[in-house]
This record gives structure tokens, sequence and C-alpha cells, in this order.
């Protein structure tokens, strides 16, 4: 499974932003969480559920 299957529901979502460390991990960061406490910044994944989803096109996930 890749990094995007992993995210679930997030990888799919015009809110996301894929963040990278040095070691090359990736993490699922909520845009929504900026201006929304309800939703969390580093959602647990595979997200299966949430009320801010917002289809985004089909380009692939947001980069860092």
């Amino acid at each position: 499974m890749g990094d995007g299957e992993a995210f679930g529901l997030c990888s799919r979502c015009v809110h996301q932003k894929l963040v990278a460390n040095t070691r090359g991990s990736s993490f699922s960061m909520c845009l929504l969480a900026r201006r929304d406490s309800r939703f969390p910044k580093y959602p647990r994944v595979p997200v299966a559920r949430c009320d801010g989803f917002a289809p985004r096109d089909a380009e692939g996930p947001r980069a860092a």
C-alpha cells in the first residue's frame, strides 16, 4: 500500500498537504485545522469519514 492509500479519505481531499521529513517519511496535514479546531492538524490515518472532506481534482496529493 502506497502513502496515498494509507491516508484514506485525506488522499482525495483538497485540504490535505503532504509533509515530508528528512528521513523520507510523509505525513498528512489537514489545512482545515488552521481555522477550525474540530479538525486535527495531523489526523490519525487512515481516515474513513470526515465532515470537512472536499474532493480535489485527479492531479494527486499535495506536496510540501
